[in-house]
């Protein structure tokens, strides 16, 4: 069924966090809103996500006791981003975190986010908080959402594994779940699935409203007061990835909703949108699961990995957009293999902390059976299943065990930053089967102790030894089209397109090249969608 008779005052594309807090925080002033989504069901990325939020002198941390404003997170982006031309959005964006919290706190759909410690993850900056300024949304019941609880997308477990789903909604469910019912709720807010953005409709170079494919039909939407962009990235676009020299070219162990594949991107350059970081992505460490594919991972407490070389390269516990980018950094920068490296664990590691589930349970056979982990009685053996020269191997064990006994890693320094310390407690975020779900909270295991001074440099000297793969992934693209600080896509003139807005990995990062802390891309969606809102109530001004 077309639309063309129906005009909206607004029209979201998009429905992950961004997209259904932008389209609640419309629908609650008034304004008539219809979010559009690509596929079946709400939530895209977000839904695989934990929903950290960073949002420095929110009102969640003010009642954990985190009382230090935004000044010194102000001074840790100017530092850490280091690019002047961004200044302005990143103002805008610590500006935004709080009063949207603050908004969003009033209905009882968001009541109330939470703070957990994440360490944030450039360490010795200016600014820089070992606390972090992470918030969260609290769980809810999948029965309180009525018809629109089985309309959330699943978690990664629940939707690649068959997990079974739960009766609550967690990290990036729960936070999607709260939306849409906010949104429905104001009685304002409309939603047409199954419905793929096909392009922009520019009448006298403003931007009136949107073509798209709903259900296999063509429509037309119109938007009296403007449209926001905020339909993830084009992470699964391969050629898209090759022509902008995204790092791996291919999208098979990207972790974003599969459907990402840029039509905003490509529709906000086909009326004449700049761009910024198409180049870059959220990158994170993958490792490769029984069935293949990789997931998200950021936990290792022991072990360490090695290239196509058998040598050392990185920190393996340094943060993982972090650790993504040295890993793209050797890859493209020598002519050793880095975008897929191996992980070496002894039987110390396995006893203790198990592998790709509960720490106290055996590993699960078909680990093995599916070589996504390999046994080896010897270093000299497990060199020859990874097809690196032994001597380098043995070379590189000796050394790394031979800083156990000082505690320092001479090398990279393993275990000496507040984020590295954290491993000594939890198990991180891999959203591995059998394990809580991704990223929701931290997952606690029983702290490593020992004779060891630095718990997270303990040897690998107790055989039977074994081996994962680790791949370079990401959790999607984050260059996009280039906005200002109140999210108007701009024009590569600078002036901004008349009513056209763009949010999360739709737009190019307000962090540049670099992932501030916990819950920076969720962050930069909501509060990006919000400042939108806000631009088109004021009239654009």
């Amino acid at each position: 069924m077309s639309t063309d008779e129906e005009a909206f005052d607004i029209v979201v594309v998009g429905s992950g966090g961004g997209g259904l807090v932008g389209a609640y925080v419309a629908a609650s002033r008034g304004l008539r809103t219809l979010l559009i989504e690509k596929t079946s069901l709400f939530g895209g990325t977000t839904s695989y996500s934990g929903a950290g939020i960073w949002f420095p002198g929110s009102a969640p941390l003010e009642r954990a006791g985190i009382t230090d404003g935004v000044d010194g997170s102000r001074a840790y982006l100017r530092s850490i981003v280091a690019d002047d031309s961004r200044a302005s959005r990143q103002d805008a964006y610590l500006r935004a975190g709080a009063q949207l919290i603050d908004e969003l706190e009033q209905n009882p759909w968001f009541q109330s986010f939470v703070y957990a410690p994440v360490p944030e993850y450039f360490a010795g900056h200016p600014g820089f908080s070992p606390a972090g300024h992470t918030i969260f949304p609290p769980d809810v019941a999948i029965s309180d959402l009525g018809e629109l609880g089985p309309l959330v997308r699943r978690s990664i477990p629940e939707e690649r594994w068959g997990e079974p789903e739960g009766p609550a909604l967690r990290g990036g469910r729960a936070l999607i779940g709260r939306a849409v019912k906010a949104f429905v709720e104001t009685g304002n807010g409309f939603y047409r699935l199954d419905t793929a953005l096909t392009g922009l409709l520019v009448e006298n170079d403003r931007i009136i409203g949107v073509q798209a494919v709903s259900k296999g039909e063509p429509v037309t939407i119109r938007a009296r007061r403007g449209v926001l962009l905020a339909a993830g990235g084009f992470e699964h676009n391969a050629e898209l990835r090759e022509k902008y020299g995204v790092v791996p070219p291919a999208d098979e162990w990207s972790h974003g909703a599969p459907e990402n594949t840029g039509d905003a991107l490509l529709a906000g350059i086909a009326v004449g949108a700049a761009t910024e970081l198409l180049d870059e992505a959220w990158h994170v460490p993958g490792l490769i699961q029984p069935d293949g594919r990789p997931v998200f991972f950021a936990g290792l407490r022991g072990g360490i990995w090695v290239n196509g070389e058998g040598r050392r390269f990185m920190n393996e516990i340094e943060p993982y957009d972090r650790a993504g980018h040295d890993m793209r950094r050797a890859h493209t920068s020598t002519d050793v293999e880095h975008s897929r490296v191996h992980w070496i664990l002894d039987q110390r590691q396995l006893d203790r902390d198990s592998f790709g589930g509960d720490p106290a349970a055996p590993v699960r056979p078909e680990w093995f059976d599916s070589g996504a982990l390999r046994k080896a009685d010897t270093l000299e053996e497990l060199a020859e299943i990874i097809g690196a020269p032994v001597a380098n191997l043995r070379e590189t064990v000796r050394e790394f065990n031979s800083y156990a006994p000082g505690g320092v890693d001479e090398q990279f320094h393993r275990g000496e930053t507040p984020w590295d310390q954290m491993y000594q407690h939890v198990v991180g975020f891999s959203a591995v089967p059998g394990t809580p779900e991704s990223g929701t909270t931290l997952n606690y295991l029983v702290p490593i102790t020992g004779e060891w001074p630095n718990p997270l440099v303990q040897p690998i000297e107790q055989g039977p030894f074994y081996v994962a793969t680790i791949v370079l992934s990401d959790i999607g693209t984050k260059g996009g089209l280039r906005t200002d600080e109140n999210a108007r896509v701009l024009r590569e003139d600078g002036r901004p397109i008349e009513g056209l807005y763009a949010t999360g990995n739709t737009m190019a990062a307000m962090s540049g090249g670099v992932y501030p802390g916990a819950g920076t891309p969720i962050g930069s969606s909501l509060a990006f969608a919000y400042l939108a809102v806000l631009d088109i109530v004021n009239g654009g001004k």
